[in-house]
């Protein structure tokens, strides 16, 4: 898979490739923000200083191996959360996942992201389908999906469930041909 831009600047926010030197900031960001957090990411349960070193890590490989690109989301220089495109749905379709810093929730920074990266992913030889799955009951990143144009496209079982969820999301689902986007290109 051709890999995007390392760094993609959109408004207030800056999405930029993760790198291993930023683990002091990013274990700050999740520390900072893991009550707000651990009800919907099981990561962030046993969130702890080697885990995230082996994030930095894995997210290099899946960079350089194609099969993955995420992003620190950094606003005024600080770290605002983390989004990403994954190569785990099908050779023709990547998934957008995202958390948000607990201190810059309800800016419309995961909207914002999720929407430049669906433009970089409709710029990717093959990619026909965006997804974006959410626990059904995890209401406010669910809103994501739907202000983008995203269609409900099923449920499935999440493994680990959230804590704070039922375990089964709802799979939100944007063809090439619904995102106004792509018929620029």
């Amino acid at each position: 898979m051709t890999p995007p831009p390392e760094r993609i600047d959109v408004g207030a926010v800056t999405l930029r490739r993760w790198r291993p030197a930023d683990l002091e900031a990013s274990c700050d960001a999740v520390l900072a923000s893991q009550e707000h957090l651990k009800p919907w990411m099981p990561w962030a349960v046993d969130f702890s200083r080697a885990g995230q070193e082996e994030f930095l890590a894995l997210a290099q490989r899946q960079w350089d191996a194609g099969e993955a690109f995420l992003y620190a989301m950094i606003v005024a220089g600080q770290i605002a959360g983390s989004i990403g495109l994954h190569g785990r749905i099908a050779p023709d379709g990547l998934e957008i996942g995202y958390w948000v810093h607990a201190d810059f929730t309800r800016r419309g920074l995961a909207t914002v992201a999720s929407a430049a990266l669906a433009d970089v992913a409709f710029a990717m030889p093959g990619i026909e389908r965006v997804e974006i799955v959410v626990d059904e009951l995890n209401f406010a990143s669910a809103g994501v999906p739907r202000k983008l144009g995203f269609t409900d496209a099923g449920r499935r079982k999440l493994t680990p469930p959230p804590l704070g969820g039922s375990g089964h999301a709802v799979v939100w689902q944007l063809s090439r041909d619904q995102w106004p986007g792509a018929a620029a290109r």
